[in-house]
């Protein structure tokens, strides 16, 4: 078999390759959509500091940004490894923060963390954890953790 012979069907396979492509029906892949999603804690006590974990079963999530949440205790955006953010590798993304703010100020009831700011490809299963809450003075506190579009209602927290 000549060289110029085995060449040949490399050709015509990219040839089709490239054509199935060109002609492929532009609704099999659903295209990308920007979603923020909201996450928030509850708790009876106040919280100085809390950890949460968000992933995604299904591989569609990759998050584009982080913002802080509603409460002044916590005035910036919280911490989170910005390199696998900027990479867009990260199967999931670990968000945490703390305020040494005076006990009085802190939250407690119900507060918005932060807003995630994902790109979707697909329909995502999120699994969302909360690693840890914790009171001015350190200890664990009981709170749970949940997503969400909008807070219960106005008085999300209590002073």
């Amino acid at each position: 078999m000549s060289p110029r012979s085995r060449v040949l069907p490399v050709w015509l396979a990219l040839a089709a390759a490239f054509t199935m492509a060109a002609f492929a029906d532009p609704d099999d892949t659903p295209a990308p959509r920007f979603v923020p999603v909201e996450v928030y804690l509850e708790s009876s006590e106040r919280v100085a500091a809390w950890q949460f974990e968000l992933a995604d079963r299904a591989g569609a999530m990759k998050v584009v940004g982080i913002e802080r949440g509603g409460h002044d205790a916590f005035p910036r955006a919280p911490y989170y490894d910005r390199d696998a953010l900027a990479d867009g590798t990260a199967p999931r993304i670990v968000v945490a923060d703390y305020s040494l703010v005076l006990e009085s100020a802190l939250p407690r009831g119900r507060f918005r963390l932060a807003t995630l700011h994902l790109m979707l490809e697909g329909e995502p299963d999120y699994a969302l954890r909360l690693v840890t809450a914790t009171a001015p003075d350190g200890a664990p506190i009981d709170a749970s953790i949940a997503l969400g579009d909008s807070p219960r209602d106005s008085s999300e927290t209590e002073p």
